[in-house]
């Protein structure tokens, strides 16, 4: 996933900005877990396997959590990572975002051996927007698998625009490209500019479920009868079943693979 990058004039002290993780700046734990949830719509919030993980990321992971931090110690770019192990096939790849993070915390707490970095998220703040942070916290990443020996980072990747082109496919909007030949989706072009590949889809990458009332206070929405209805910021539309009283969305990424070797 990522959000925040990338749009507007850098701010001209981009060149000030340390680079510093979570093991190094514990302190700063309750400032990094509000940056990384300010860009997010409520209903993203509703994934299960992020509820009962993401605290493993402060944790046993906070090595690999890392922040660009301002003079003034404020956050202006974060980067969430965990290592996991990867065959190093397109099938072997974890179904979604959702398999992969529970990979690595399986990984973790069995003391198995890992080989591969996994991409989790990168946030930039609304005022570096345009700056290139988001580029600098993936070659962080990369640069941190490379010191661990790792093979590939690998990132299941939340595109910046697929929530305006919801009723398509991912396995299609995942190849749109413009006139140049680079992909459409900026955070695609991005990934691909810095050596990544495309490799497959992850049409049921993160799964949030609730009641339908639940989804109308997520989303501000009224949903009066069964059916598939377009939320905004929702890659996908959601499905409504009143017979259940349940809604159902899963949110549509995109793997992409650097290799370290």
């Amino acid at each position: 996933m990522t959000a925040g990058d990338p749009a507007g004039a850098p701010p001209p002290d981009v060149g000030s900005l340390r680079l510093v993780t979570l093991a190094e700046r514990p302190d700063l734990a309750d400032a990094l877990s509000d940056h990384n949830g300010a860009p997010w719509p409520e209903f993203m919030f509703q994934d299960p396997v992020v509820n009962a993980l993401w605290h493993h990321l402060e944790e046993e992971f906070a090595p690999w959590q890392r922040m660009l931090l301002e003079a003034n110690d404020r956050i202006a770019a974060a980067a969430n990572c965990a290592p996991l192990s990867w065959d190093g096939t397109s099938e072997g790849l974890p179904d979604g975002w959702d398999d992969q993070f529970t990979r690595s915390v399986a990984l973790m707490r069995a003391g198995m051996p890992t080989d591969t970095l996994g991409a989790l998220q990168i946030v930039v703040a609304d005022r570096w927007r345009g700056a290139g942070l988001a580029g600098r916290m993936v070659r962080s990443m990369m640069a941190a698998g490379r010191a661990a020996g790792h093979r590939a980072l690998i990132a299941c990747v939340r595109p910046t625009d697929k929530h305006r082109y919801p009723l398509v496919p991912i396995e299609r909007y995942a190849r749109w490209t413009r006139p140049d030949g680079e992909p459409l989706d900026a955070w695609i072009r991005l990934h691909v500019r810095l050596g990544g590949r495309i490799d497959r889809p992850a049409p049921r990458s993160m799964t949030m479920r609730g009641t339908v009332a639940d989804w109308e206070r997520w989303t501000g929405l009224t949903f009066p009868g069964s059916g598939e209805y377009v939320v905004p910021f929702a890659t996908r539309p959601v499905t409504i079943d009143l017979a259940s009283d349940t809604g159902t969305y899963f949110d549509e990424n995109v793997w992409i693979v650097h290799d370290l070797s």
